[in-house]
C-alpha cells in the first residue's frame, strides 16, 4: 500500500493558487476604466452689434402727430385766431407754425398758444402778415394754385416724401415744413415757381435735425 505525499499535494495547491493570483492581477490592470471625454468649451455667443438708431421712431412720429392735432385744437379755440389759416408742422416735439394773420399781435398769440400745449418743446415761427384785403375771386385763384402747388410737389420724385405745406396769398405761395437736405429745399422752390399763377415763392422750409 502506498503512503500519502502530503507534501506535493500542498506544492500544488499552492501553486495553483499563485497562478490565479496573478491571472487576477492581469486582468484588473486590463479592464481600467475608460477615460471621460473631453469637456466641450461653452459656445460663447458673438457681441452684440449696435444697430443705428434711426432719427425719428414710430412712437415719435406718433407723438408729434398728437402735438400737431393738440396745437391745432388750441388755436381752434382762441377766437381772435381761429378763422386764420395756420398750418402747424411737427418735428420731434419743435412745432412750426407757418400762414398769413392780420396782426402781429396775432402771431404772437399764436406763438404763446403753441408754446403752452404740453410736450412742445419749441415753436418756429414762419408766419407772415397778410397784405391788402383780397377779392373772393382772388381767394378762389389763391386755393387753386395752393391745389397746384400741392400736386406738383407731390408727383416730384425728389420730394413727393417731404413734410410739406404750402399756403397762398394773392399768389405768393409760402412753403414751410420739414425737409431732409439743401436740394430738395430748392427743387421745391424751382417746382413751385413754375406753377401757373403763382407771382413769387416765401421759403420758410427748415432742414430736419
Amino acid at each position: 500500500m502506498k503512503k500519502k505525499n502530503p507534501l506535493g499535494l500542498r506544492l500544488a495547491t499552492a501553486t495553483l493558487v499563485g497562478v490565479m493570483t496573478i491571472y487576477l492581477a492581469a486582468c484588473s490592470k486590463t479592464e481600467a476604466p475608460a477615460s471621460a471625454p473631453a469637456a466641450t468649451p461653452p459656445e460663447t455667443s458673438a457681441p452684440a452689434v449696435n444697430t443705428p438708431v434711426e432719427s425719428t421712431t414710430i412712437g415719435t412720429d406718433i407723438d408729434d402727430s398728437m402735438l400737431t392735432a393738440n396745437v391745432k385744437a388750441a388755436l381752434l379755440d382762441n377766437i381772435d385766431i381761429k378763422s386764420f389759416d395756420i398750418k402747424v408742422e411737427t418735428r420731434k416735439g419743435e412745432v412750426m407754425l407757418s400762414g398769413f394773420v392780420d396782426s402781429p399781435s396775432q402771431i404772437e398769440g399764436a406763438l404763446a398758444i403753441a408754446h403752452a400745449v404740453p410736450g412742445v418743446v419749441s415753436v418756429i415761427n414762419s408766419i407772415s402778415l397778410k397784405g391788402e384785403p383780397i377779392t373772393l375771386g382772388t381767394k378762389v385763384d389763391d386755393a387753386v394754385i395752393t391745389t397746384r402747388v400741392k400736386a406738383a410737389l407731390m408727383a416730384d420724385d425728389n420730394i413727393k416724401g417731404a413734410d410739406i405745406s404750402a399756403v397762398t396769398r394773392d399768389g405768393v405761395v409760402q412753403l414751410s415744413g420739414f425737409v431732409n437736405n439743401q436740394g430738395q429745399i430748392d427743387r421745391a422752390l424751382e417746382v413751385t415757381r413754375s406753377i401757373e399763377g403763382v407771382s413769387s415763392v416765401s421759403n420758410e422750409l427748415t432742414l430736419k435735425q
